[in-house]
């Protein structure tokens, strides 16, 4: 058996491959479901109900999908450019810290004025976070995979001890959590009464323009150019490094809008299980987006709809809800092979 590149895939191979590889994900999770009990259609119209069934279950879903969308766009932006940035997570809490400090007081400024300086300065926090493995890459060739993903746990015991010394909540009883946020530095809720907040209006403006970034400006074409083949831009005068370093800056940046998003927005504080996985997960959103900006919106509904949906699921009929993760996981492993069987088709010799 070999692989053949192909040289120009067709649309049906495109797009049937990955709808494929779902429609399997789907088929599976039911058998799982089947085995552990539980009819497999009643299960999956349990999810579909518990994720969007309702205006509450809806929101709920979208507000879970926030977070996703920025770590999402985060990975898709380095992926693009083979920068494999495994460490969102780190630069998501890079920005919640600096949302939690400035956001409680620090900045006595008028909500207009506020918001946005939290969030730059957020961004700039999780652009610094991935920059430092970025120059390492760079300048000295150390591989990035590496550097990222221990900076995520680098950075979690650091957030551990600020919660334990200088932003801990001198009212919070012992809990190891910053102060609350002050009325001028949270995002306003899109709904009066319920969780959803204007985080998520932020996540889809992100996701515009990034896609404008990739599709019509002169970075975005060396970011693509970067990414499919180094040796070939670097001789036609694209700069490399600086092109790695503007792309870290920018998905670094786009991860810790997650963590402001979750403080100023959701949580009001900032506290060590803000995330339970975003940064992570974020790759697998980006994967099944194919790096596609727009399919990361799409994408990060549907893994923040099986997540949402998996709870409601769980309760109606006794199914764990480790089936959400195992659905997740099977999802990434066939999308990954529907992508290699979009660009390659297998030869029997």
């Amino acid at each position: 058996m070999r692989l053949e590149p192909v040289a120009q895939p067709t649309l049906i191979r495109t797009i049937g491959l990955p709808a494929l590889a779902l429609a399997a994900t789907v088929a599976i999770a039911s058998l799982l479901a089947m085995v552990a009990g539980a009819p497999p259609l009643s299960v999956l119209g349990l999810i579909l109900q518990g994720a969007f069934g309702s205006k509450f279950a809806l929101l709920e879903t979208l507000n879970r999908a926030t977070p996703l969308i920025f770590t999402g766009l985060a990975v898709a932006v380095a992926f693009r450019a083979r920068l494999w940035n495994i460490g969102a997570e780190a630069q998501l809490y890079a920005g919640a810290v600096v949302t939690a400090t400035l956001g409680t007081g620090a900045l006595a400024w008028p909500s207009g004025l506020l918001l946005p300086s939290i969030a730059s300065a957020a961004m700039l926090a999780g652009a610094i976070v991935l920059l430092v493995p970025t120059v390492l890459k760079t300048r000295f060739g150390v591989d990035e995979v590496v550097t990222t993903l221990l900076l995520n746990f680098v950075v979690l015991l650091w957030v551990s001890m600020l919660l334990e010394g200088p932003l801990k909540d001198p009212m919070g009883m012992g809990w190891p959590k910053s102060a609350r946020l002050i009325p001028e530095a949270r995002l306003p809720r899109i709904v009066e009464g319920l969780r959803l907040h204007w985080g998520f209006g932020l996540a889809l403006i992100a996701a515009a323009v990034i896609w404008l970034v990739q599709a019509r400006t002169t970075l975005g074409y060396e970011m693509r150019a970067v990414g499919l083949n180094r040796a070939a831009a670097k001789f036609a005068g694209i700069p490399v490094g600086p092109v790695l370093i503007k792309t870290a800056l920018l998905s670094g940046g786009l991860a810790a809008l997650a963590g402001f998003s979750e403080v100023a927005g959701l949580k009001g504080s900032l506290t060590l299980d803000i995330s339970p996985g975003f940064g992570y997960t974020g790759i697998i959103v980006a994967m099944l987006a194919l790096l596609n900006p727009f399919g990361v919106v799409v994408a990060a509904l549907f893994v923040a709809g099986v997540f949402v949906g998996a709870d409601s699921m769980s309760r109606a009929v006794g199914v764990p809800t480790y089936l959400a993760d195992i659905m997740l996981a099977t999802a990434l492993l066939l999308m990954v092979l529907a992508l290699m069987l979009t660009r390659f088709r297998v030869r029997w010799a």
